[in-house]
């Protein structure tokens, strides 16, 4: 039996990666979006069955495009993962608005526009799974964050009302908030002072965070889990981070 159709934004690096090798060793047919998609190719993967599709997730016309090609090649979307995310951190004294708007857009406009495509099609199905990729910062503060907490407070607060909203139609809506991780989020950082701070209070757990496959697995957990068992949230951090 074949296996149903799966979508990853920001699978270039990080989670969107290790998600992708996951549901690739899993045997999904995959559609894996990026900026980079350069990078996409060069992950340790069998393409057999992926399509690699460059798609700015704020721009829903591009993002729709992307994903019509793959349902038209594979089937319909059984599980889409809003992974594509940025973290500018910043003092809002002082940060640039533009950070500001480029978080929202990404992190909240992404997430709306891949939940609208593809939850149509889940619903007449009565079938099919959302899940986000937020942050503990979608459920508390941290100092330089403002913007970015704003972004994931929002992920948190959508995916919840979406749940509630297609819950008796037998469609998931979930949610993982990891901690701190060795990602590439921080390397678009412009504000150094926000950065140090960071880079401070990462040493002060050991200079060691979250690895990104242990959120891969957590995102298949969640989806593994038979189609009327919603795993609803998982937070998910190192250990030793204390916040």
């Amino acid at each position: 039996m074949n296996k149903p159709l799966v979508v990853i934004t920001g699978a270039s690096s990080g989670f969107g990666a290790e998600i992708a090798k996951l549901f690739n060793a899993a045997g999904n047919p995959l559609l894996l979006l990026g900026r980079r998609v350069e990078k996409i190719k060069a992950l340790p993967l069998d393409f057999t069955n992926i399509m690699v599709e460059k798609a700015d997730v704020t721009n829903h016309d591009e993002f729709q495009i992307a994903i019509n090609k793959a349902v038209e090649k594979f089937g319909p979307v059984d599980l889409l993962v809003n992974n594509a995310g940025v973290m500018l951190l910043g003092n809002v004294r002082y940060q640039d608005p533009k950070e500001w708007q480029t978080m929202l857009d990404t992190n909240v406009m992404g997430v709306l526009n891949g939940t609208q495509i593809v939850l149509n099609s889940m619903v007449e199905r009565h079938s099919g799974t959302i899940i986000n990729m937020s942050s503990l910062a979608g459920k508390k503060t941290f100092v330089n964050h403002a913007a970015y907490v704003a972004s994931k407070f929002g992920v948190h607060g959508l995916s919840e009302t979406i749940r509630e909203e297609v819950s008796d139609q037998n469609v998931r809506i979930s949610l993982v908030a990891p901690g701190a991780a060795e990602t590439e989020l921080l390397t678009h950082v412009t504000d150094q002072s926000a950065l140090t701070d960071y880079q401070s209070w990462k040493e002060s757990m050991g200079g060691i965070t979250l690895d990104p496959k242990h959120v891969a697995e957590t995102v298949k957990f969640i989806y593994d889990m038979p189609q009327e068992v919603n795993i609803r949230e998982i937070d998910i951090a190192a250990t030793r981070q204390d916040s």
